[in-house]
């Protein structure tokens, strides 16, 4: 921010003997007052001096910060991108581990089903896949 402030200081600087003008000094009702315009009444120009160049070195100082501002700005944008990017790759991993954990509940949920159903030796078989496939949820999907 500081740096555009700067920037626009240095921009009224350059641009600044481009706007000077006649100044009109007027006596309107006892006042004086102050125009860009010839006065209607009693009055006089001004003589207005130009403004003095800029000093070379503030004049690369100023560009210096400039640039150095542009680039500020610049390397603020890029982060900003890495930073957006990062979320949304944490935010299809979230919903990629979501998806699997989900899977793994209904195919515990079946294996439950399919122990209940099971009978003899069936029955203790469908019971190791339960206990394996459960150890794998717990495994994969702590919460």
């Amino acid at each position: 921010m500081p740096f555009r402030l700067l920037f626009i200081a240095t921009a009224c600087l350059v641009c600044q003997p481009a706007a000077a003008g006649a100044v009109y000094k007027c006596h309107e009702g006892g006042r004086v007052i102050y125009a860009d315009r010839p006065c209607p009444g009693a009055g006089a120009a001004l003589p207005v001096r130009p403004a003095p160049p800029p000093d070379p070195q503030t004049q690369a100082r100023m560009e210096r910060a400039r640039d150095m501002a542009l680039r500020i700005d610049q390397l603020r944008a890029e982060q900003r991108l890495r930073e957006e990017r990062a979320a949304d790759a944490a935010r299809r991993a979230a919903l990629a581990l979501r998806k699997r954990c989900d899977k793994l509940r209904l195919q515990g949920q079946w294996l439950a089903e399919d122990l209940g159903r099971a009978r003899g030796d069936a029955r203790e078989a469908a019971r190791i896949k339960l206990r394996r496939q459960a150890e794998t949820m717990a495994v994969e999907c702590p919460a």
